[in-house]
């Protein structure tokens, strides 16, 4: 088994503007209606790219799909609403394929309108590979948890429990992945990742003697992953305008109805004759 760990400092989200916009996209989503295929919010607009292929509109088994002319790389080829009770339990299942690989994604998220609790499913294969072409991957972030562990004193301990957990599966092999939080004294949040790796069954010292030789480009690529995240993280962020009530609800309505900008492509230098 090999283990790798590392620390990282984030910039904090705010908990109460989390909560409020979850809400507000629920809301919209509850209050939307089908007309024609396209998914129109309350105030009329169609949200951008949506549309509903099978089924009734917000009922299990609904499925929707993307507006021909909006695909991108790796979106959805389709999703299907599997449960919706914004009270309780949203619940979602995608199909997507990308370069060769065919996966099926599940998300279930509790207590939405204030989330409570994340899950993500994972399970992929090449159709014209055998199993060393499948892995599988479960992850779950409690939420409360995770707010839970920010709220403490500076000077306690780490959680007992990390408030995100994943797994993964491969013929080869065993991955888990743990994120911890803990309040820093600026204010920023420091992120604790952990990742354990080891092998299956019989090839368990082939995996061993593998992760032996391979440990520091291992380690390298598992901090620059880390790392990149964290950037990632702070791009997101960057964009998070900080608006509340009214004025949040009608800046996520206008995300979801407007096409996005298009990515301007460089222009190419003249060749030097």
């Amino acid at each position: 088994m090999a283990r790798f760990e590392h620390t990282v400092t984030v910039a904090a989200l705010d908990r109460h503007w989390f909560e409020e916009a979850a809400g507000h996209v629920v809301d919209l989503f509850d209050a939307s209606r089908e007309r024609g295929g396209a998914i129109l919010l309350p105030d009329g607009r169609p949200i951008h790219g949506l549309r509903l292929l099978k089924g009734r509109h917000l009922e299990s088994g609904a499925r929707y799909g993307e507006i021909p002319g909006t695909d991108r790389d790796g979106a959805p080829e389709a999703t299907v609403l599997r449960e919706w009770r914004p009270s309780r339990t949203v619940e979602l299942e995608s199909l997507v394929a990308e370069e060769g690989m065919s996966m099926r994604v599940g998300v279930r998220v509790r207590e939405p309108r204030t989330p409570r609790e994340l899950e993500v499913s994972l399970d992929g294969h090449n159709p014209e590979g055998g199993s060393l072409y499948r892995f599988s991957g479960r992850a779950k972030v409690d939420l409360r948890a995770w707010w839970a562990a920010l709220d403490q004193p500076l000077s306690a301990p780490p959680a007992a429990r990390a408030p995100v957990v994943g797994r993964a599966v491969h013929r080869l092999g065993k991955a888990r992945l743990t994120v911890t939080p803990r309040p820093a004294e600026d204010g920023s949040w420091r992120v604790s990742v952990v990742l354990t790796v080891r092998g299956r069954w019989l090839l368990r010292p082939v995996a061993g003697v593998a992760l032996a030789f391979a440990r520091r480009p291992v380690e390298r690529g598992f901090r620059e992953a880390v790392d990149s995240s964290v950037e990632g993280w702070a791009e997101m962020l960057a964009e998070v305008v900080p608006l509340r009530g009214e004025a949040l609800r009608a800046e996520i309505t206008d995300a979801l109805t407007e096409p996005p900008e298009p990515v301007e492509e460089p222009v190419p230098l003249p060749k030097a004759l």
